[in-house]
């Protein structure tokens, strides 16, 4: 195992970046915080480094918007300077945040990869946890059958993580995919990526396909994904719209990264001040990371951040920025938590407590932003509560005006329009198969509902009530102070219960 914030040599230096980025990037670190800082303050938004500008292509023929989420693995909350981060660099992000809608009260349904993909897919609770099988979904509640139905042509990148077979994405409904199957991970994130078996809770994990045949040695795995969505939008049909998913490996474990962004963030990690700021706190079955000082870590960030970066110049290359819904979000919080057994661990989501596998905030608090420019008001939206199984049935409100039927989540464009603010918001994460041992945490139920959070854990009967409007951070039980509000959500919490796990 590698000590944190030490650097490692993995890969080549002879990768997909050319010269001319490499070094407009390493320009962009010499300005340093300060000159970001100012940079926001005069302009109001962080710019991308560039010696020129970018050629823009005229606007298509305005129609039914084009759709692109890009939806990052294991990425925390505060792992983007636009979010909070003063380690992480993320430039393309914040521009991408100041030309956006943007969430701070929005969530995952679940801590982990899996069921949580499961709810962004479904629109429902994951309440099956790992026990999901995406071919029974109804097709009046399939998102992308109701997208095929309207016309547009649809592609896949990345990690699905929901199955084989007629769970893949084309079995699901999409019209093609790349290195989209039942994998959960990479072995490694060079080149030939799939180096070993990789085994999981649920059984042995097959491959990830494609990747071996397409790419080549020196190859950096995000860096590959990015390259097939850019071949997509440039080689489209331009005769219809598009719905397109970018899901990266990254920045989920293993650490691997570049080694000239390694040494980067290291140099910068080395000379912050943490402060007082400890290293590790105790929490559940073991421990929470306090630090965002893994130098591979921000290098995988920072590269998902440039990759960001080259799509959006290919949107605007191609005429399509205009006319292109941009979401960009993650799965869930990001590795911070770790339990009896020893884990090396990638950031840290404070001042959020605790991170994935944890009902805490750290856990389930995701950064969301959307942009569709003349459409989608840039805003800051810090009250309204909404979660990624919301998501499907805006984007097909936003653009056919159709909906889903039987499902949990709703449609946010009234959020989006200002019409509604959705504060009172009432939201259930529900999590039976936790993981002690891996990452501390223990089985049981959270409700938000407005500001008042409640927990209740299974194995001990135990309740926990955080007001998050003072108490973001969920440092005070307040459940012995407040029993007549804990009474009023257990009882909401039964009646979910009731309509959800019975079915």
């Amino acid at each position: 195992m590698v000590p944190e914030g030490q650097s490692l040599t993995m890969g080549s230096n002879n990768h997909r970046n050319t010269k001319n980025v490499e070094n407009r990037f390493a320009e962009h670190k010499k300005l340093g915080r300060i000159g970001l800082v100012i940079t926001v303050l005069l302009v109001g938004v962080i710019c991308v480094s560039s010696n020129k500008p970018i050629p823009v292509a005229p606007s298509e023929p305005e129609g039914k918007p084009n759709i692109l989420i890009i939806n990052v693995d294991d990425l925390g909350f505060h792992d983007l300077s636009c979010y909070g981060s003063e380690i992480y660099e993320t430039p393309n992000m914040d521009k991408l945040a100041a030309q956006s809608y943007t969430f701070h009260n929005a969530y995952a349904n679940y801590p982990r990869c899996l069921p949580s993909r499961y709810a962004l897919m479904t629109a429902t609770y994951p309440v099956q946890e790992f026990d999901i099988d995406l071919s029974k979904t109804p097709e009046k509640n399939n998102f992308i059958k109701q997208f095929d139905k309207a016309g547009y042509q649809s592609y896949y990148v990345g990690k699905w993580h929901l199955g084989e077979g007629e769970n893949t994405p084309k079995g699901f409904g999409f019209d093609d995919s790349f290195a989209a199957n039942g994998a959960g991970g990479v072995a490694s994130h060079f080149y030939p990526f799939n180096t070993r078996k990789i085994v999981a809770p649920i059984g042995e994990v097959p491959p990830v396909t494609d990747v071996m045949e397409k790419g080549k040695d020196g190859d950096y795995l995000a860096d590959l994904l990015t390259d097939q969505m850019i071949e997509f939008i440039k080689s489209r049909n331009t005769s219809a719209p598009f719905f397109a998913m970018l899901c990266p490996y990254a920045v989920h474990t293993p650490f691997e990264a570049k080694q000239e962004d390694i040494e980067r963030n290291a140099e910068q990690i080395r000379n912050f001040d943490y402060g007082n700021t400890p290293e590790y706190v105790k929490e559940g079955n073991g421990f929470t990371k306090m630090r965002q000082n893994d130098s591979i870590y921000a290098a995988m960030v920072e590269n998902m951040d440039w990759n960001l970066g080259r799509l959006m110049e290919a949107l605007d290359t191609s005429g399509l920025s205009e006319n292109t819904i941009l979401v960009f979000t993650s799965d869930h919080g990001g590795l911070s938590n770790k339990g009896n057994r020893d884990r090396r661990l990638a950031t840290t989501n404070f001042p959020l407590r605790a991170g994935k596998g944890h009902l805490y905030e750290g856990g389930v608090r995701v950064p969301l932003m959307i942009r569709w420019p003349n459409h989608i008001q840039v805003n800051k939206d810090s009250e309204s509560i909404v979660a990624l199984m919301d998501l499907m049935p805006t984007l097909l409100d936003l653009s056919v005006d159709a909906q889903l039927a039987s499902v949990d989540g709703k449609s946010f464009e009234k959020v989006l329009n200002s019409e509604e603010k959705w504060n009172e918001r009432t939201l259930v994460f529900y999590e039976k198969m936790a993981r002690p041992t891996m990452t501390g945490d223990f089985p049981g139920m959270a409700m938000r509902s407005g500001n008042y959070k409640l927990f209740h854990y299974f194995d001990t009967d135990t309740y926990e009530l955080y007001d998050l409007s003072s108490d973001p951070g969920e440092e005070q039980n307040i459940a012995a102070t407040h029993p007549e509000i804990v009474s009023s959500l257990k009882k909401d919490m039964e009646t979910w219960k009731e309509n959800h796990l019975t079915q």
